[in-house]
């Protein structure tokens, strides 16, 4: 019998630890896959839609706008003075609201704008149906739509279960996907007469940050950045989501390791006389060891392979409930297959060099 064919035979004799094995090894592989495919995931869409807003600058308060939260306590009146400067040529109040989602699960985001002039300067036009004019009317991109399965005239819930009819949607994706007239958020804040930023598009050839330090001058003690870095990548935001990661790649790593080595250990055990019968017809250490992790790799490989189907599927589910976005890499899937085989590898080596220790005289004798 060769080799290949006597790992192959070592599995099927015990196939429910080697399928609790491989199960094991899936959930380090796919905790790290869905983990790190919602991070890159959820930080490139946000990328996206921010790169569709046009402004050069955002004005506003020490403190408006925050990750998971945003308040409307900057007077629209800046508007006015801000138009005034020179080298603006349009400024846009804002409001920015996150809040719970309405299914429980995660933020979402909601903006008040004046649609028209918001729609001219971010180059957004609508696809059907027409802007918001009521309070209890918005407009929604069509990656919103489509993830809602909405159409014009439909409802949406936003605010505490609060019923909005869907009277347009436009593309292309920009800021956040569901917006309302500045009137309606301001009525849902009761904040009339405030804005949580104030876009601010300068004229053509102006620089930036020449305007920015003019608005600076003209209206001191405010805030004013470059849309690019307001609107940043969300794990550079997050300054603790990088070592977040690493810390669960290894514990995939870990997980995979315990568990090979747990069924491993055990599997040896079971199987002393055996090992014994392989050493007194000659087997020496190094096949002993090498058929013990030749098992390990393919447990490893095969449980690798269904946490990245596992990933895929639940990822696939989870955006389509929820709206979440995943993108797996191929570097972060590397990683994660990587993790599982070589980590069913490195947990099999302690319960291989101990079965290659054992004395055949012993081993026979082992009841």
């Amino acid at each position: 019998m060769s080799n290949t064919s006597l790992v192959v035979a070592n599995i099927k004799q015990r196939p429910v630890r080697t399928l609790i094995s491989m199960v094991g090894v899936a959930l380090g592989v796919s905790l790290v896959l869905l983990f790190t495919g919602l991070s890159r995931g959820m930080s490139n869409d946000l990328e996206r839609r921010s790169s569709n807003i046009r402004a050069e600058l955002i004005f506003t308060r020490p403190g408006s706008m925050q990750l998971t939260s945003s308040t409307a306590n900057l007077s629209t009146k800046y508007v006015e003075a801000l138009k005034s400067v020179p080298g603006v040529e349009q400024a846009l109040p804002v409001i920015r609201y996150i809040y719970q989602d309405g299914r429980g699960f995660g933020f979402e985001q909601g903006e008040g704008v004046d649609w028209r002039d918001y729609a001219t300067l971010n180059g957004m036009e609508l696809v059907a149906g027409r802007a918001p004019t009521a309070n209890d009317e918005v407009v929604i991109d069509e990656v919103k739509a489509r993830e809602r399965r909405l159409q014009v005239g439909g409802t949406i819930q936003l605010f505490g279960n609060r019923p909005y009819r869907v009277v347009g949607i436009y593309r292309p994706e920009s800021g956040a996907r569901v917006k309302l007239s500045l009137a309606a958020m301001q009525e849902v804040l009761e904040s009339p007469g405030k804005c949580t930023y104030i876009l601010i598009k300068c004229r053509q050839g102006e620089d930036p940050l020449a305007v920015a330090r003019r608005i600076d001058e003209a209206l001191p003690g405010n805030k004013i950045q470059l849309t690019r870095e307001v609107f940043t990548n969300i794990e550079r935001s997050i300054p603790l989501l990088p070592i977040f990661l690493r810390v669960l790649v290894g514990l995939g790593a870990v997980v995979s390791a315990l568990v090979v080595m747990l069924a491993m250990y055990t599997t040896i055990t079971e199987r002393t006389r055996e090992i014994g019968i392989l050493k007194s017809l000659g087997a020496s250490r190094a096949f002993i060891i090498g058929e013990i992790e030749k098992e390990a790799l393919l447990i490893g490989a095969v449980g690798s392979a269904l946490g990245l189907a596992t990933a895929l599927v639940v990822g696939n589910m989870v955006s389509k409930i929820y709206g979440l976005f995943f993108e797996f890499s191929p570097g972060w899937i590397a990683t994660a297959l990587l993790i599982g085989i070589v980590g069913g590898a490195v947990g099999a080596l302690y319960p291989a060099v101990r079965a290659a220790k054992l004395d055949p005289v012993d081993a026979l004798a082992y009841e």
